[in-house]
């Protein structure tokens, strides 16, 4: 999956859990909405690489393959919430009242596309 699409989902994820914060300080007193954890779940079988494990492997060898294959998915993941995160931050450290949260969230998502699928550099924040 390239860059600019996990960080899209990325904004989704944060987006519906600003949603579900939302929902409850506007009504405190409700059971706490639906937390469905399938779009995280869906992100994550999207995003990790099937791994083919030869029968003789040793427990070293599956390491290896493992640490190999997924390190560069988990990479993204990191990446992508990273960046959400320090966009917001950013907004939040310049005491910018007239920005949300959605509306830092919805500016990343646009930008995503300019990220490709190497990811965004210093210059994109």
């Amino acid at each position: 999956m390239e860059q600019s699409e996990v960080v899209k989902r990325v904004v989704g994820i944060l987006t519906e859990a600003g949603e579900m914060r939302r929902l409850l300080e506007e009504n405190p007193e409700s059971d706490a909405p639906d937390t469905d954890s399938t779009v995280v779940t869906a992100l994550l079988n999207e995003t990790m690489p099937r791994i083919a494990i030869p029968e003789d492997a040793t427990v070293e060898d599956v390491v290896v393959l493992v640490g190999r294959e997924v390190g560069g998915a988990v990479e993204q993941l990191v990446g992508a919430f990273t960046l959400a995160f320090a966009m917001l931050a950013q907004v939040h450290d310049a005491g910018q009242m007239d920005v949300t949260s959605a509306d830092v969230l919805q500016d990343l998502a646009l930008r995503a596309e300019q990220f490709g699928a190497e990811g965004p550099d210093e210059t994109d924040l």
